[in-house]
C-alpha cells in the first residue's frame, strides 16, 4: 500500500511490512524514513543487516542470493537495497518481482530509491512492491507542509515559535530540509528548550544569511585556510555564539571519521555518502578531506573539540576561539602542535 511520509510511525507500531519501497529526491526524509524502518526492524530482531547498492558492477543476481541465505548470526535479516537512480531495469524489474513472488521468511526488504516518473510509479516492479508491503514517494515540502514539518521539528527539541517566526525560518531554507534541520539544531544550541522569541529567530537567521558556519567548514575541509580564518574571524565580529561553530565542525569531524572507517570496511562509497547525506559537488570535497585527512588527524580535532566544550562552559582555561581556530586549521590539512 502507499503511505504517505507522516503515517510511517504510525504503520511501523502496528505491524513490519516485508517489503518497504522508498523513493524521493528529498534527501533528510528519505533517510530519516529508512532510518525508523531500521530501527522498528532490528527492535523486532532483525539483527543482521546486508547492503546492496546497484551502480554499473551489481548483478541482480545479488539480491535473489541474498534472500535465499541463512545468517549464523541471527535469524532475522534485513536487506538494505539502494537503487540511486530510480531505474532498475529489465533485469532489476525481474528480480524484484520475482522476490515479491517467493517471499522469504524472517527478511525484511528496504528499498531506497530516487525520485519516480509517471512510468516507474505504474510498472509492474513498482505494483508488485507496492502490493507486497509499503511504499512512500517522498516530495520536496514548501507552504504549510513545511511549516508544519518544522513546528514538530522544533517541538522535538523542546522549542516553541509562533507561526510568524515560524514562516521566517521556512523563508530562509527555502525548501531545503537539510539547511532547515540545521537551523532548529543551531537555534537548540544557542537558546536550549524554550520558548523562542522573534529576536531571538531573527538575530539567528540573520547571522547565518551573512557567514554561515557551513562556508567555514568547507572552507576548512578544501584547504583554504586563509579563507577558513577570515570566516572564523568574521563569526566570532558578528558574535556568532561559539557553541553553534563547535557544533558545526565536531559534526563535520564525526562524520569524516564514521565515513572513514565504513570505507576502510569496504563499504560502497555511493551507500556510505548516501547515509550521511554527501550529495552532488560536495562529494568531491569529501573525497578531498579524506585524501589528505587521517584518522590521527580526525581524533586530534574531536579532542580540541572537547577542550573547547570545557572552555565555553568555563570549566578549563584558554580562549575557546583560539581552540576553534586549531581545529579548522587540522581540518585545512596543518598540523597543530
Amino acid at each position: 500500500m502507499w503511505l504517505k511520509a507522516e503515517q510511517l510511525a504510525s504503520a511501523l507500531n502496528k505491524q513490519l511490512a516485508p517489503v518497504y519501497f522508498l523513493s524521493g529526491d528529498e534527501p533528510l526524509q528519505l533517510g530519516e524514513a529508512a532510518d525508523a524502518i531500521r530501527l522498528a526492524a532490528k527492535q523486532a530482531g532483525y539483527e543482521n543487516r546486508e547492503v546492496l547498492t546497484v551502480d554499473k558492477s551489481f548483478k541482480w543476481a545479488e539480491l535473489l542470493q541474498s534472500a535465499d541465505s541463512f545468517s549464523i548470526f541471527s535469524d532475522k535479516k534485513i536487506i538494505d537495497l539502494r537503487i540511486p537512480s530510480g531505474k532498475p531495469g529489465m533485469e532489476g524489474s525481474k528480480a524484484l518481482t520475482a522476490y515479491c513472488q517467493r517471499l522469504p521468511e524472517d527478511t525484511l526488504l528496504l528499498i531506497s530509491s530516487g525520485k519516480l516518473d509517471k512510468s516507474a510509479k505504474n510498472s509492474k516492479w513498482a505494483t508488485t512492491l507496492e502490493k507486497s508491503g509499503v511504499a512512500m514517494q517522498i516530495w520536496p515540502l514548501a507552504g504549510n507542509d513545511l511549516i508544519q514539518w518544522l513546528q514538530q521539528r522544533l517541538q522535538s527539541k523542546g522549542l516553541t515559535a509562533d507561526r510568524t517566526d515560524i514562516q521566517l525560518i521556512a523563508s530562509r531554507v527555502e525548501g531545503n530540509l537539510l539547511a532547515a534541520a540545521q537551523e532548529v539544531e543551531k537555534l537548540f544550541v544557542l537558546y536550549g528548550a524554550c520558548q523562542l522569541s522573534s529576536a531571538q529567530i531573527e538575530n539567528a537567521v540573520a547571522d547565518s544569511s551573512r557567514y554561515d558556519v557551513f562556508n567555514l567548514v568547507d572552507a576548512a575541509l578544501s584547504g583554504k585556510l586563509d579563507r577558513a580564518e577570515k570566516i572564523l574571524t568574521a563569526l566570532k565580529h558578528e558574535a556568532i555564539a561559539a557553541p553553534v561553530v563547535l557544533w558545526a565542525l565536531t559534526r563535520e569531524t564525526r562524520n569524516l571519521i564514521h565515513i572513514q572507517q565504513q570505507l576502510a570496511d569496504g563499504q560502497a562509497k555511493n551507500s556510505v555518502f548516501m547515509r550521511y547525506q554527501v550529495w552532488g559537488n560536495r562529494q568531491k570535497l569529501i573525497d578531498f578531506a579524506l585524501g589528505k585527512l587521517k584518522r590521527d588527524n580526525l581524533m586530534q580535532a574531536l579532542l580540541l573539540a572537547a577542550k573547547t566544550d570545557r572552555q565555553i562552559k568555563g570549566e578549563e582555561l584558554g580562549n575557546s576561539w583560539d581552540s576553534l581556530l586549531q581545529i579548522v586549521c587540522i581540518l585545512a590539512g596543518k598540523a597543530v602542535s
